[in-house]
């Protein structure tokens, strides 16, 4: 079949490399290329590059410059946030409660439960329908033995934006460090640490049109944490290993870019954003996941009675539409959305998930492509779905979900 139009709807798994990233890379692969740890002028002309970078880094998240620290990506950080200041927290004060939510990343989830197989407690706080934690329910759930409090800024799958600032300030009345997973929040909305009451805040480069394989975190002065790597002094002791300076330089440029950008950003999403909800929306028995009111400009996720995921990607990728069904970490996995398992659905509502993410090359013509092809594909899908028969004869019913 012929594709009428490419649209790529996929930047919550990942963004195009920017023409501005890019060039502002190019140099340190060829001319400087020095190892900035070296005396000599051509490592020292790399050196002030990296420390530039950590500069602007800080600048965009409120922090200051020896308050951040360079890794491979949002993953790792995540890892080096939790277990580090888990471990710490316990080693110095005894403490080994963690409190998370039950639709954090599995980047965070997998740290936790190996942390419970060390002996560790973690409470998994609910999200409610509208992928939302309560503060209260943190508050109630913090005790003297809490050493740490990790939430997700912006969940990836739902969009669903936490209220971060809250939630860090119950932690700070309680003596409780606060990490959060800014991953899909950075470049998207204002952040700033310290106002924000955050203690450590992990971000990754290829969501904001950055390369991969780069990434940051924040950990405020004074936060007790173990290092990440033994090695060499690089990061000032705490993550050894020669830096990446390109990528370094790359994802500098590039939260520079996007923190400049995100009012603009919103302006020019969130009506494509909308209109895309309401014209999905008047689809027969289809859902938005998680609250409509607080979420990311250029996030969506939705739901369709008697669909199979998974087609429904085949599908639009025919039509020359690339999205997702979850995220992108867990694309092999048959199992359903943990994410949309935590906000009530049942397996049969979940397995029927679209996530749709704009970025800074979408336009509004992408959203009216989107619109003409979608409710076909999924008119087509239900012509060959048993669930769909059985739903129409009234054999089951999810209507309640919708």
């Amino acid at each position: 079949m012929q594709v009428k139009r490419k649209v790529y709807a996929d930047n919550a798994a990942t963004t195009a490399v920017s023409e501005e990233v890019l060039a502002a890379m190019l140099p340190f692969y060829r001319e400087v290329y020095g190892n900035p740890s070296s005396l000599y002028e051509l490592g020292q002309q790399a050196k002030a590059p990296l420390e530039q970078a950590r500069a602007d880094v800080a600048a965009c998240l409120g922090a200051k410059p020896n308050e951040i620290y360079f890794t491979s990506c949002g993953s790792e950080s995540d890892n080096w946030a939790i277990k580090g200041a888990a471990r710490a927290m316990r080693k110095k004060h005894g403490k080994a409660h963690i409190i998370t939510s039950a639709f954090e990343h599995h980047a965070v989830l997998h740290t936790c439960q190996a942390l419970e197989k060390e002996g560790f407690t973690v409470t998994y706080l609910p999200v409610h329908e509208d992928g939302l934690v309560r503060p209260e329910e943190l508050s109630a759930a913090i005790t003297d033995d809490t050493a740490l409090v990790t939430i997700m800024y912006a969940n990836n799958e739902i969009g669903t934006l936490q209220p971060i600032e809250e939630l860090g300030r119950i932690c700070k009345e309680r003596g409780v460090l606060f990490h959060t997973d800014a991953v899909q929040a950075v470049g998207n909305v204002h952040i700033d640490v310290k106002s924000q009451n955050i203690d450590m805040l992990s971000l990754s480069g290829h969501k904001i049109h950055a390369p991969k394989g780069v990434g940051a975190l924040y950990i405020r002065s004074g936060v007790l944490i173990e290092n990440f790597m033994d090695g060499g002094a690089q990061e000032r002791g705490r993550r050894a290993g020669t830096e990446n300076v390109a990528q370094i330089v790359g994802l500098a440029t590039a939260i520079k870019r996007a923190t400049e950008t995100i009012d603009e950003r919103v302006a020019r999403l969130t009506p494509m954003r909308d209109k895309l909800i309401d014209g999905v929306l008047k689809i027969d028995r289809s859902r938005l996941n998680g609250s409509r009111e607080h979420r990311l400009p250029g996030n969506v996720s939705f739901c369709f009675q008697g669909v199979e995921g998974e087609s429904l990607l085949l599908l639009l990728d025919m039509h020359g539409i690339s999205g997702s069904s979850g995220s992108a970490c867990t694309s092999g996995s048959l199992d359903p959305s943990h994410v949309l398992l935590s906000i009530g659905l049942p397996h049969e509502v979940a397995h029927g998930s679209l996530r749709l993410s704009f970025g800074d090359y979408n336009t509004m013509e992408d959203v009216d492509y989107i619109l003409e092809v979608l409710p076909g594909i999924i008119e087509r899908l239900r012509n060959m779905s048993p669930l769909w028969d059985a739903i129409q004869q009234c054999k089951v019913n999810y209507d309640k979900y919708m």
